[in-house]
């Protein structure tokens, strides 16, 4: 899986509350939307106490005390005159809403203060962008988009953002290609293109079958952010997705190098790569590469990450056996048999013993496995069948088989047996 990041604008990077210093320093500075088709209202505050409430309840707001926001602004919406007043409130509480994981209710708020419509052009359109993160945050992608396409529209404004938001909406509705147009748009409009819109775009290519574009990136992301591992991460799992196991493979060595393997899915993915390129064809001498996959799964025990668990120790047990040590194989099983529900560990073990020829030992952990329920039960008695010929027990062997004969899986196999034994019919 392609490693997520939180590409919605969080409410922590919205926009800071507007405040009302309208009067003051806000009409001297430059507007922000100075070509908008909205025509501004006039203003209707006059009450200076009510001006000095709704700033303090503001900055309770930004700050998200919710008590103190809450004990100075809800009395504005419920009493105040001025629809300015109720309208800034209510974009100060709809904060707080969000902010306590209440957005149905913020976004009802900045609705209200948004039709209210008494607001300068700057603080209208900011509650009109916020309004549509809400809708991203609260997962109503189409609405989400809707409002973004009004505010460019009436605020004859653009910026990377806008489009990175739209992106994301886009790529949450499972619409790829429109999600990839919006965050190829967002990353030409500045210099300094946010790194998560990379990442976005990264996703929408590869669910969208485009792994080659996906894979591209993600290589792009590993060449800028070498210690990010995020992008280690997502190249790797790219890799992975592609079959470029050789490819895999050096990343992981490089991210070793680089201390960023940290997870028990890091050592362990490092390891089956390891055994992958060991049985690949074209590897002459497979030992090298397992005695490495061996190391990484013992690196990440001895750290603590890896943990000494049944599935750890089988796959570190598989390695040897790939790489020709039955002896160190049958000794990685036997620390997974107690620890095991199952027989499989104790079958494993039973058959890396029987080419060591320590058939008395195999056959106890043989006999152990099947009694604790193995998946191959035939396989299982043929594998006691032969450590009990190995202990010159023809009598056990021959009782081993003709338990494997009744597994449709040996069946054939147990009959030859059983034909040149010249036992049975």
């Amino acid at each position: 899986m392609l490693a997520g990041a939180a590409f919605a604008l969080m409410l922590a990077s919205t926009p800071a509350l507007a405040s009302d210093k309208s009067s003051g320093d806000q009409q001297k500075a430059a507007p922000l939307y100075p070509n908008a088709t909205r025509k501004e209202p006039k203003l209707d505050l006059t009450d200076k106490k009510e001006q000095e409430a709704l700033n303090k309840g503001l900055d309770a707001a930004q700050a998200n005390d919710k008590d103190q926001a809450t004990q100075l602004l809800q009395p504005l919406i419920d009493n105040s005159k001025s629809k300015y007043v109720q309208a800034m409130a209510q974009q100060g509480l709809a904060r707080v809403h969000a902010t306590n994981n209440d957005l149905p209710g913020g976004i009802d708020l900045l609705k209200h203060a948004l039709d209210n419509g008494i607001m300068p052009n700057d603080a209208y359109f900011q509650l009109e962008y916020e309004l549509a993160t809400f809708y991203l945050l609260n997962q109503q992608y189409q609405p989400a988009i809707d409002e973004v396409e009004k505010w460019r529209s009436e605020g004859k404004k653009e910026t990377p953002e806008s489009y990175a938001l739209e992106g994301e909406a886009y790529y949450r509705m499972q619409k790829y290609p429109e999600s990839i147009t919006a965050i190829k748009k967002a990353q030409t409009m500045t210099d300094k293109p946010d790194p998560r819109w990379n990442q976005l775009l990264m996703l929408a290519y590869n669910d969208s079958g485009q792994k080659d574009k996906a894979a591209e990136i993600a290589k792009q992301q590993v060449a800028a952010t070498p210690t990010d591992p995020t992008s280690f991460h997502n190249a790797l799992s790219l890799d992975i997705q592609m079959n470029k196991y050789d490819d895999a493979l050096k990343l992981m060595e490089d991210a070793k190098a680089k201390g960023l393997l940290t997870t028990e899915s890091d050592y362990v993915t490092l390891a089956k790569l390891y055994m992958n390129k060991a049985q690949d064809q074209s590897t002459q001498d497979p030992g090298p590469l397992t005695d490495k996959a061996v190391q990484a799964l013992q690196d990440g025990m001895s750290k603590g990450v890896v943990k000494s668990t049944v599935e750890n120790y089988l796959l570190m047990g598989d390695a040897h056996m790939i790489g020709g040590d039955a002896g160190a194989a049958a000794a990685a099983y036997e620390k997974a048999v107690p620890l095991a529900s199952d027989g499989e560990p104790a079958y494993k073990a039973g058959v890396a013993l029987i080419s060591q020829n320590e058939n008395s030992k195999a056959k106890q952990l043989l006999q152990q496995a099947i009694n604790k329920g193995v998946k191959h039960k035939g396989k299982a008695y043929m594998a006691l069948a032969q450590a009990n010929v190995g202990l010159k027990d023809k009598a056990g062997a021959a009782e081993a088989v003709l338990e494997a004969e009744k597994d449709p899986e040996t069946k054939a196999q147990a009959q030859k047996w059983l034909k040149q034994a010249n036992i049975g019919g």
